[in-house]
């Protein structure tokens, strides 16, 4: 399934931070057979994942709540908030993921970051392992 990237309109002069990526397992339940691999960006800034719906839909998940997001232009949308299952490198993890529309970008947010015991290293920008969570 082709993903939409999350691309922004920025004038010239405004410097470009590095993207980074992830490849990930994602499956309604650890149990199911029917899963996706999916290589998203990583967003930071986003709380959740955004996944399309048709992909989730797919994957048998089902939404269980609607929430209010207000997107990088100001607007307020509101979209379907299912659960998943993600993988990556051998780590299982549950996390929240918005059921994004055909307009919307699809992006790995911080929740799944935090659910899998990630970060994004500052100066190398990949993905590594927390070396530990915050306790506060």
């Amino acid at each position: 399934m082709k993903l939409n990237k999350s691309r922004f309109d920025l004038p010239w002069w405004v410097p470009r931070m590095a993207e980074t990526y992830i490849r990930v397992r994602v499956q309604a339940s650890p149990a199911d057979t029917a899963f996706e691999e999916l290589s998203l960006l990583v967003d930071t800034g986003a709380a959740y994942s955004w996944l399309p719906g048709k992909l989730l839909e797919g994957l048998g998940v089902r939404p269980t709540r609607r929430r209010r997001f207000r997107t990088i232009k100001g607007d307020v949308v509101v979209r379907d908030v299912g659960h998943v299952f993600v993988e990556y490198e051998g780590e299982t993890a549950p996390t929240a993921v918005v059921f994004a529309g055909e307009e919307d970008a699809n992006v790995f947010g911080l929740h799944a970051l935090e659910s899998l015991e990630l970060e994004v290293d500052p100066t190398t920008t990949q993905v590594r392992k927390s070396e530990a969570l915050l306790a506060l």
